[in-house]
This record gives structure tokens, C-alpha cells and sequence, in this order.
């Protein structure tokens, strides 16, 4: 069981624990797999139907559960010869961002994403997955090795948006995620991106320009946080909850905008509780968008993701 558990998530939390139990009971005993596929049957259903009844800001605190699979497990799960890039060669290594190169069913590919940590002293290290302008600028690298080498870029999303402070304003941080925009949208090879988790503002869409943006099920992307909308909304954080039914921020009002391509189902109880599974369907994401990516050519790539972007936000009568 996850060490920390939301309210509204507790009864399936339980079920779950139980499932696991019997799971590691069956391994010794096959006299309980009967029990054990009624109550994982069981588990799904209420998980499903309770997870369905879920608001936009529990969808919110589920994208910032502290146990959710992050980039580096993902990393672990779905890739091979894993070989991370350090700094920006200008001022610093930004650890809130991981970029490096890996191998994905065979094919080598660039990997950036957001890192958090789950301690206090890892998310100190990573500072919240909040980065710095040289993490930016770090990913900016790696985007033009993907152009350069034409190897597929796979981004993922979960920040609660660039770090506001004096030091990162004084060393361009709008800069450098304008720059990180200008970089991706260059970029002439399939980037496909994916929200795994929180995805806050301009921090967030640097990782973002993509032909394809996917979304796991209980992920949220927005301009700006609940908390933070409420405040300049309403000076009152506490109407948070109303700021996140408004914003439209969860993933199927953002499928049904086009704002993202494919919500990717979560295990259930979230991706927190099975890691593995989560990855599995992930994964299997990925490769079909590549497939449908990989035979185009270069400027077909790019004129796909300046269509995508310029659609948004545009009415039809």
C-alpha cells in the first residue's frame, strides 16, 4: 500500500492491500486463486466506479500523489542502455530535468522529463520538479541532438510549473523556455510527449510541443494551478476546488479540446499503485505513435506539429 493515502482513495487503497496479499499467498497456495480473481474482479469495480464519481481538483491531488511512477521509473520500466546527460555547458546541472539517451524496443531514442522527489531531501535535490532556466536550457540540447541525429524525442510532463525565483529570472528564464519552444518546434524527428503527472504552465509546455501529446488518465495541464487561479480569481485559496471544475483542466475535457491526443488508462486506484502495469500501457502508447510517425519525413513532422498547435483554440460555427 502507498505510504500516503488521499481520502476519497482509502477504500480502494484497502482492497487493493488485500489483493496483493492474496497474490503473494497464491504464489505458495493455489487453493486461493479462486479468491483471488473474485476480489481482484471485485477491486476493479468498485476502483472504477468510484474513481468515475472523482472532481477535477481529486484529479488534481491524484497527478500530485507523492507515489505516482515518475520519469526516472518510467525510465527503469520501458528503456534500455540508459545513459544520462548532465548540464547545460553554461551554468549549472539542473537535476529537476533528466535528459539522456536510451534504447526503446530496439530503437535509440533522446528521453528529457521532469523529476521530482519523493523525500524531503530528493525533492530539495530536484527542487520539486520545478527547474531552473539550465534545465531548459539542458533539454534545449538534447532536442537538437534528436534533430541532429534524427532520433525520435520522448518527453514527460510533471512539473507544477518553472521555478519562479529571482536567481532563475535573473539568468533568463522566460527566455529559456521561449527557447525550448523554438528548439522542439525545429525538431525533425516524432516527439511525442506525455503529461504523467502535473503539468503547469509555460514550464510544462516546454516539454510539450509535440506531434503527439498523450495524457494518463488522472494527469491535469494547465496554465495555472487551482490554488493559484482561486487566489488571483478570488483572493480566497480556498475556493480552489471551483477554480479546478472551471479551468477544464483534467484529461477528458482536454481530449475532447484536442489539446491532447490519448488518455492512457490507469491501473486501478491510479498509476501509483502498480508502477509496472502503468509503464506496460504506456509503452504500448508509445510504440503506436511511433509507427505512425517514423515514415515521415522530416518537414512532414514539423508541418504536423505547426498544424496541431495553430488548431487550438479555434472555434467552428
Amino acid at each position: 500500500m502507498a505510504s500516503a493515502v488521499l481520502p476519497f482513495e482509502a477504500p480502494v487503497v484497502h482492497l487493493l492491500e488485500r489483493v496483493r496479499e492474496l497474490r503473494k499467498l497464491a504464489e505458495t497456495d493455489p487453493s486461493v486463486a479462486a479468491e483471488l480473481a473474485a476480489l481482484e474482479a471485485s477491486t476493479c469495480q468498485v476502483a472504477r466506479e468510484l474513481f468515475n464519481q472523482l472532481t477535477p481538483m481529486q484529479k488534481v491531488q491524484l497527478s500530485r500523489h507523492p507515489q505516482r511512477p515518475y520519469t526516472l521509473d518510467y525510465i527503469q520500466h520501458l528503456f534500455t542502455d540508459w545513459v544520462e546527460l548532465h548540464g547545460d555547458r553554461r551554468f549549472a546541472d539542473d537535476r529537476s530535468i533528466v535528459a539522456g539517451l536510451a534504447s526503446f524496443q530496439g530503437r535509440s531514442v533522446v528521453v528529457v522529463g521532469h523529476q521530482k522527489g519523493r523525500s524531503t531531501k530528493e525533492n530539495m535535490i530536484r527542487n520539486f520538479g520545478m527547474p531552473h532556466p539550465e534545465g531548459y536550457r539542458k533539454a534545449i540540447r538534447l532536442y537538437e541532438m534528436a534533430d541532429r541525429f534524427r532520433l525520435p524525442l520522448l518527453t514527460f510532463i510533471d512539473t507544477p510549473g518553472a521555478y519562479p525565483g529571482i536567481g532563475a529570472e535573473e539568468r533568463g528564464q522566460s527566455e529559456a523556455i521561449g527557447a525550448c519552444l523554438a528548439a522542439l518546434s525545429n525538431v525533425g524527428s516524432p516527439v511525442i510527449a506525455t503529461i504523467i503527472g502535473e503539468g503547469g504552465s509555460g514550464g510544462a509546455l516546454a516539454l510539450g510541443l509535440a506531434n503527439r501529446v498523450l495524457m494518463l488518465e488522472f494527469g491535469c495541464y494547465s496554465v495555472i494551478s487551482p490554488e493559484g487561479c482561486a487566489a488571483i480569481l478570488w483572493k480566497d485559496g480556498s475556493r480552489s476546488a471551483e477554480a479546478a471544475e472551471r479551468l477544464r483542466i483534467t484529461a477528458p475535457d482536454l481530449l475532447a479540446f484536442g489539446i491532447v491526443d490519448e488518455v492512457i488508462e490507469e491501473p486501478p486506484g491510479g498509476a501509483h499503485q502498480d508502477h509496472v502495469w502503468m509503464a506496460r500501457r504506456l509503452g504500448d502508447a508509445l510504440q503506436a505513435h511511433l509507427g505512425e510517425l517514423l515514415p515521415l519525413s522530416p518537414q512532414a513532422l514539423r508541418d504536423d506539429r505547426y498544424r496541431k498547435f495553430r488548431a487550438m483554440g479555434v472555434f467552428a460555427s
